[in-house]
């Protein structure tokens, strides 16, 4: 398999005229707790009041507008932990494209819910992404087009557009801290913002508990990382043994991974909303809990981004009254 393909600027240009008209532009704030504690300027960009609550939707919008009639006409079915199966469920939605989305046991109930209400068919296959691609890999083989949550060009690019909304709005950024799974959206922010400075540092953040992108860059090649239960779920799952964009794009592109602990990215959910009043889940704040922790240390102007915001709110509310809560040994009705 031909492996380290890339996109380009053009491509995430095109993606934001494609999708312009579902997708919203998020707003860029900065904060004055992170500012303070950092002595650095703290932008967050709210990509959590994007529609279906993440930016997923940028890059399952730009796909599904790509599909030729004959695509739209068998349905799209996509392996997701959370929320690019909310993303692709409502793009789909939106231009009349029948959707199934696979999952595994580990993805909350709250993000099977929200799925389904934007009209998907969910199957819940396995205890891993790769045991739910299996059932993708059927539903390919009857016809239908499967759109991955990451490895893709057109999911690449249409997260990339975030890239460029943060050059327009911060000139002169010098940091940018991404959360990074499969690699997609990381991908994309910086394959946009060293087209436009190169200058840039991109910093990718992930969890401790099965932080894939990060060991399969120490072994220098894809490989099959556990996936384990954790605050930040939709970080969860695989890069892919046969990746083709991201594992190559992340190693060009991404000047350093660090890792948050379980209870740093509780206490980054109590900051964010103590202090900044959002509601976020524990994918969406892992660029704050590397700043409180102190694992990224900014000199210039910096930029996190707040991704998703697809909470369990029972969940949400044991954080922020305190507790440090450990997803691994709560047991799931």
């Amino acid at each position: 398999m031909t492996r380290d393909k890339s996109i380009c600027l053009e491509d995430i240009e095109a993606a934001r005229n494609r999708i312009a008209q579902t997708v919203h532009r998020t707003r860029t704030e900065q904060s004055a707790h992170l500012s303070d504690t950092t002595g650095v300027p703290v932008h967050l960009k709210l990509e959590h009041h994007q529609r279906t609550g993440s930016f997923k939707l940028r890059g399952a919008t730009n796909a599904v507008l790509k599909l030729s009639d004959a695509q739209r006409v068998r349905g799209v079915v996509g392996v997701s932990t959370g929320n690019h199966g909310r993303g692709l469920a409502y793009a789909a939605r939106q231009n009349g494209v029948r959707c199934i989305i696979c999952m595994s046991e580990l993805v909350p109930q709250n993000k099977i819910d929200g799925i389904e209400a934007q009209g998907a068919e969910v199957r819940i296959i396995g205890r891993s992404q790769d045991d739910a691609q299996v059932e993708v890999d059927r539903l390919v083989a009857d016809g239908m087009t499967m759109i991955p949550p990451f490895d893709h060009p057109d999911i690449i690019a249409g997260q990339g557009t975030i890239g460029l909304e943060l050059a327009e709005d911060l000139p002169d950024l010098t940091t940018a801290l991404v959360q990074v799974s499969g690699g997609g959206l990381i991908s994309g922010v910086a394959a946009a913002l060293k087209a436009r400075n190169p200058n840039v540092k991109v910093i990718g953040v992930s969890m401790e508990r099965g932080a894939a992108m990060y060991q399969c860059q120490k072994a220098g090649k894809p490989i099959i990382v556990p996936e384990l239960t954790t605050l930040a779920d939709s970080l969860g799952g695989g890069i892919g043994l046969d990746n083709v964009f991201t594992f190559g794009m992340t190693r060009d592109l991404v000047d350093d991974i660090v890792l948050v602990s379980e209870v740093e990215i509780a206490e980054a959910i109590r900051q964010a909303y103590w202090q900044e009043n959002q509601v976020i889940e524990g994918s969406g704040s892992v660029g704050i809990a590397a700043l409180l922790s102190g694992k990224v240390k900014p000199d210039g102007p910096t930029a996190l981004l707040l991704s998703g915001g697809n909470i369990d709110m029972s969940l949400h509310h044991r954080i922020i009254c305190g507790e440090n809560v450990d997803v691994g040994v709560v047991v799931r009705d």
